[in-house]
């Protein structure tokens, strides 16, 4: 049965400690006499044991308080009533029996509180009003190394550095969880203040060293960094990894090493090597502790890997294994793709001591006559494109400086720019220099070699001479122009290439086609884009501007000074037929300069065969081939307007535009316009000659 009763306190130092006393000791009294338990709370609070004394302390009754008494058991209602007429009596001790019985209670409670205090593991300093330290137990001393017989007494701030006690009494407001630095110390403290009937008594503080825990966290922070990296470096690298404990059970497969092995990482994981591969590496290094260098396993799908198993020792104890596993077939890979890089650099280092890139495309290219314009003109679209083109013309015509003007003009241009002369190399070794070769694909072939197409990847191939392949090499030449792949020379391996081709020709392609010399699909392939680029002889007014080029050219060659060619020397020089072109012509220049004794060169500088009457005759094309003005014959001379007139006519005849005739002659169409109009010349267009008009120039106006 549970009681409870309502007492009021009159005692004017209310439950003070010696008042409290007294009631623990009457409570313990009361219970034994009524078998019952005795509580004290306050109206608002929760029940504390009435034989307690700190806690019935630490409910801070005052004279006036109401103290509600509760009482458990079978005499709890006569327990109650009798403690509530205790409580509300005057307290005043007479018997000395009792009075040393409150006594002994008293020093029995301080000196558990002292006991308290002393065996704490924390810190605990405590202050008065004034700040000046009243409790500081051993762990206070042990943590700050300061002695308590120096502190007590001593004002807290100017004992302990940064100490904040004084500053919690003042604001009485509590400081929770704070970190603070004391020397090389770090501790995590509570400040709070002490109160007493409304007025601040003082402060305490409880704290305690966290300076390892402080360094074990920092250690573990790095550990868990260092942890992270490694993850993101093993996730990262490109050769499989496996780790196995001593069991041998999987433990880790980086993404790598799951890829090779086609198996997702939870199938993996947990399995044992010794079940899955009883002789293999791993297992051989988990049972033996030994490494294992370069060990080659053929896996099920048919993959090739090579592995590297490392015994994982701690405090030389077998721990695990560690795997790292690469693919045979990429290792080859990139050592092909090594072989290539740097056949291509070799390549390119002799490209760039033989000929600087040029800026202008096609600046290397002399000549301002109507035909090579119409030439130079296709070329610049053609380099807009991508497509193949086949560029015709004797020899010395300057195919390669067009093809080498396309290439750096086209969007290719900072990719390799390749040569090959078809007809410079012999036919055995033509395929393995267009295609590579394997090692050991044939007498002399010790290593891998790329080819020229190889070589061209992402830029140009320049096949000169093309007229000069045989059957079988036009073959695999289709099939690089139409598949865009073709295989070594020993090889199995189909490669592809991404490379624009420009073939040239001093040949009749369609005569050999005809003749069944030259595959008809290849010529078709190659003739795409066709460019014709007129022989000398049919550009004489670019003689001028070619020999003022090489005339320059090789005096600063030769460190010469010669200040120029007489003018009889240069109509010599235009005379000529030059059936080497301008390769004749550059040859001819630098005999006369490298032989030529006064300050300009003279027709006594002219070559032999240039100087004879008969010789040159014989060089021009031949009569049936050269076209006289109308009513004029080898001997005539007429006025040069009359020259004008009929070439004027000629022009407009055989072209039947401005546009076109202005192009053949080097002229603007408003030029030509202007002179027909000056000499009364209709422009005539007839449908014969549409198809030579369209032939000849790309902006023809309609027939």
């Amino acid at each position: 049965m549970d009681r409870s009763k309502q007492a009021i306190i009159h005692h004017d130092k209310g439950l003070h400690a010696r008042v409290a006393a007294m009631i623990v000791q009457k409570a313990y009294e009361l219970e034994r006499k009524w078998q019952s338990k005795l509580y004290f709370r306050r109206q608002d609070g929760s029940a504390v044991p009435a034989v307690s004394l700190m806690p019935l302390v630490s409910l801070r009754v005052k004279q006036g308080d109401t103290l509600i008494i509760e009482a458990a058991g079978e005499a709890a209602e006569a327990a109650a009533a009798e403690m509530a007429a205790f409580v509300e009596s005057d307290f005043v001790l007479t018997d000395a029996s009792v009075i040393s019985q409150v006594d002994s209670l008293l020093q029995d409670n301080a000196f558990t509180a002292g006991q308290i205090f002393n065996s704490m593991a924390n810190g605990l300093i405590v202050t008065d009003e004034n700040d000046v330290i009243t409790v500081f137990n051993p762990a206070a001393e042990r943590i700050l190394g300061i002695p308590a017989s120096q502190a007590i007494g001593s004002r807290a701030q100017d004992t302990i550095l940064g100490s904040r006690l004084h500053i919690v009494a003042k604001t009485r407001q509590a400081e929770l969880g704070c970190r603070q630095a004391i020397g090389k110390l770090t501790i995590l403290t509570n400040r709070t203040p002490i109160i007493a009937e409304g007025q601040v008594r003082g402060a305490m503080a409880i704290f305690e060293d966290i300076s390892v825990l402080e360094t074990v966290t920092g250690e573990l922070k790095a550990v868990k960094e260092l942890k992270e990296r490694l993850q993101l470096v093993l996730e990262s690298v490109q050769d499989g990894i496996c780790v196995v404990d001593k069991d041998g059970l999987i433990s880790y497969v980086n993404p790598a090493y799951v890829e090779l092995l086609t198996q997702s990482c939870d199938e993996l994981i947990g399995q044992n090597v010794r079940d899955l591969s009883p002789h293999g590496a791993r297992s051989r290094v988990i049972k033996t502790g030994q490494p294992v260098v370069g060990s080659i396993a053929v896996k099920t799908s048919g993959v090739t890997l090579v592995a590297n198993v490392s015994p994982i020792v701690v405090d030389g104890e077998l721990t695990g294994a560690v795997s790292v596993v690469k693919n045979v077939s990429e290792v080859h890979k990139l050592m092909d793709k090594l072989s290539q890089v740097s056949a291509k650099a070799e390549y390119l280092e002799q490209e760039l001591r033989r000929a600087q890139k040029p800026g202008p495309a096609f600046n290397k290219f002399i000549g301002q006559s109507g035909k090579v314009r119409e030439a130079l003109a296709i070329a610049v679209k053609a380099a807009g494109s991508g497509a193949t083109v086949l560029i015709s013309g004797e020899s010395g015509t300057g195919k390669e400086l067009v093809a080498e003007g396309i290439h750096y003009a086209s969007q290719r241009a900072s990719g390799p720019f390749i040569r090959v002369n078809c007809a410079a190399l012999p036919e055995s070794l033509l395929e393995s220099e267009l295609f590579g070769h394997e090692k050991g694909a044939f007498t002399g072939a010790v290593r891998q070699k790329p080819g020229k197409f190889s070589l061209a990847d992402k830029g140009t191939i320049f096949l000169d001479e093309i007229g000069e392949l045989n059957k079988s090499m036009q073959a695999k030449l289709l099939r690089v122009l139409q598949q865009k792949e073709f295989t070594r020379v020993g090889g199995e391996v189909v490669l592809k290439v991404n490379v624009r081709i420009i073939a040239a020709t001093n040949r009749n392609l369609v005569q050999m086609v005809a003749e069944g010399q030259f595959r008809e699909d290849l010529y078709y392939r190659l003739n795409v884009i066709p460019i014709l680029l007129p022989p000398l002889r049919e550009r004489a007014e670019d003689i001028p501007l070619l020999v003022d080029h090489f005339l320059h050219k090789i005096i600063t060659e030769q460190g010469k000074s010669i200040s120029g060619i007489a003018g009889e020397a240069l109509t010599g020089l235009m005379g000529y037929g030059w059936p080497g072109n301008v390769r004749e012509l550059e040859n001819v220049i630098e005999r006369m300069v490298t032989l030529a004794d006064s300050m300009a060169l003279t027709a006594a500088d002219l070559p032999l065969y240039l100087r004879e009457s008969g010789n040159p005759a014989n060089l021009l094309p031949a009569p049936e081939e050269q076209v006289l003005l109308p009513n004029t014959s080898m001997t005539a001379i007429l006025p040069w307007v009359e020259y004008e007139r009929q070439i004027i006519t000629m022009a407009l005849a055989k072209y039947g535009s401005f546009n076109a005739a202005g192009k053949a002659l080097g002229l603007t169409h408003k030029t030509v316009a202007a002179k027909a109009q000056k000499f009364g010349i209709a422009k005539t267009v007839s449908w014969e000659n549409c198809d030579s008009m369209v032939k000849s120039i790309n902006d023809v106006e309609p027939c």
